[in-house]
């Protein structure tokens, strides 16, 4: 059969055109990733995919953060292959193993040290919504409340429980509180002055008799905003978060399922910090690229009668067996560590390429969990901005200080308004030139980077070429935006071959 003009063959393009067009007529209308990134993928090694088109891929999404070690990491492979291979049964519900106990063991090695000595394990469904269900029913059965304080912009998963407590589904059990940040401070403000409101406003509401918000059953937080746009919480709110909710006997919950085994430059995201939360949702990454949730809590809180949260799927044994490979491996070989180096260089060069295109708003993240806001760079500005007229202090410490004095920035305005129709199309040209990345943030505006931790130095370099190069193309396209010098795609014999290297380095598993 001859090849198209792309190289593939017609009988190669007809079969996964027509794969692609039976899922449209047979799944549901809720699909989401395989709307944004048509493809077909067929085989996979490190950061590459390899689609049924015959077309090559580095994957920023790993799997929405669950693949640590890329797609198919060959200890992955030999840790599933070494269960299958002994006979064991692979599906024992709650019922202990040994290869459950080496999972446990493995994983508690991995704690902060504050909970690791003292703490409890409930194994889930095997979705993160799943353990965020749990987290829930543990902490409303431990205290004998009901509500719950969430945070603007969260994300929990997708079960009922976990939609109250993120930013899309309103419910009266749940008080939504702001959640600091820099770029959209809810306070117009930003820094540690914006930090701080936030954390008044926190006590406010507890301490307040007046604010319709009785004393909840937990709070729970995310160390960084995934889905919410990639947003960081500062390390000095997360210890006054964990200082409030102590002193007024409220169990906090944080969400580690995007964040956790590395993602963000520590094994576990809230160790920046150096807070000890009463409980941890994990899920993603601890499978090591199969199904698998946990909720890990002080044994305080173990008070539910048995049965009191089960699942059919709570054992799977060749997840857990992956995942001990992976928890092992990303401890053994720092990629924590690595994870904070790389992503810390990664930062700094999307911001200079933010200094290039004004369509760029902001570029922020931590570790290898890195998202570049897209904005309309024609539009005026939101409200203003306030300057800090001396050092923010409460926070910090000296708590007899009061908060400075707000001062307007002359000339100054707030960030302009999102562009969703930008950052898709960025997303679309970033697909075009071989690089899977997702988006995210209130208005999918944000352009998400999650590659896995194993990600050389030379594969940075490619991931970073592309999406500069597909940035520089969608942004000549969008209306009003002034064109700039970009050199084109492939025309850099140096830089292409660097990325044909990449994408056999990735392939190797290098």
């Amino acid at each position: 059969m001859p090849d198209g003009a792309d190289g593939v063959s017609l009988s190669a393009r007809g079969a996964y055109e027509g794969i692609l067009r039976r899922q449209s007529a047979r799944e549901s209308a809720a699909r989401t990733y395989a709307r944004a990134l048509p493809i077909v993928p067929v085989r996979a090694r490190g950061l590459t995919i390899e689609g049924a088109d015959g077309h090559r891929y580095l994957d920023c999404l790993s799997g929405a953060g669950t693949l640590a070690l890329g797609h198919n990491h060959p200890v992955v492979l030999e840790a599933i292959r070494k269960v299958l291979d002994s006979g064991a049964p692979l599906h024992v519900l709650d019922l202990a193993t040994p290869v459950k106990d080496a999972f446990v063991t493995e994983l508690f090695h991995t704690l902060p040290s504050g909970l690791a000595g003292h703490a409890r394990v409930q194994f889930c469904g095997p979705a993160g919504t799943d353990a965020v269900e749990a987290a829930l029913k543990l902490v409303r059965t431990a205290t004998g409340r009901t509500g719950i304080m969430a945070f603007t912009g969260a994300y929990h998963g997708m079960t009922a429980g976990a939609l109250e407590a993120s930013g899309g589904a309103p419910d009266v059990r749940v008080a939504r509180l702001p959640f600091p940040q820099d770029y959209r401070c809810p306070f117009g403000v930003g820094g540690r002055l914006g930090a701080e409101l936030a954390a008044r406003w926190t006590e406010s509401v507890l301490d307040d008799p007046k604010s319709g918000v009785p004393r909840p059953a937990g709070m729970i937080l995310e160390p960084v905003q995934g889905e919410g746009g990639v947003i960081p919480a500062p390390d000095a709110w997360m210890r006054r978060m964990r200082e409030i909710t102590s002193a007024r006997g409220i169990p906090l919950i944080v969400d580690e399922v995007q964040t956790g085994v590395g993602r963000t430059g520590a094994f576990w995201a809230v160790e920046h910090s150096g807070i000890t939360p009463d409980v941890m949702v994990l899920s993603k990454a601890i499978g090591g690229s199969l199904p698998l949730a946990v909720v890990v809590y002080r044994d305080g809180l173990d008070v539910w009668p048995p049965g009191a949260h089960a699942g059919t799927f709570r054992g799977n044994q060749l997840a857990m067996a992956a995942g001990t490979a992976t928890l092992s491996y990303v401890r053994a070989n720092g990629l924590a560590a690595r994870a904070a180096q790389l992503g810390s260089r990664m930062l700094a060069q999307l911001r200079e390429l933010g200094q290039q295109f004004p369509c760029v708003g902001d570029v922020r993240g931590r570790g290898l969990m890195i998202g570049v806001e897209f904005v309309d760079p024609e539009a005026e500005g939101g409200r203003g901005c306030w300057d800090e007229g001396g050092e923010s202090v409460g926070l910090w410490g000296d708590e007899g200080a009061g908060l400075p004095r707000p001062v307007r920035a002359p000339g100054a305005g707030g960030p302009r308004p999102a562009a969703p129709e930008l950052a898709a199309a960025v997303q679309r040209e970033c697909l075009r030139r071989g690089l899977i990345v997702e988006l995210g943030g209130r208005h999918a505006s944000v352009v998400r980077l999650l590659p896995p931790l194993t990600i050389s130095d030379e594969q940075a370099a490619a991931v970073l070429d592309r999406l500069a190069d597909a940035v520089a193309t969608a942004a000549r396209a969008y209306p009003g935006h002034p064109p700039r010098p970009h050199r084109p795609h492939g025309t850099d014999v140096r830089q292409r071959r660097q990325n044909e290297r990449a994408e056999r380095a990735g392939w190797r598993g290098d």
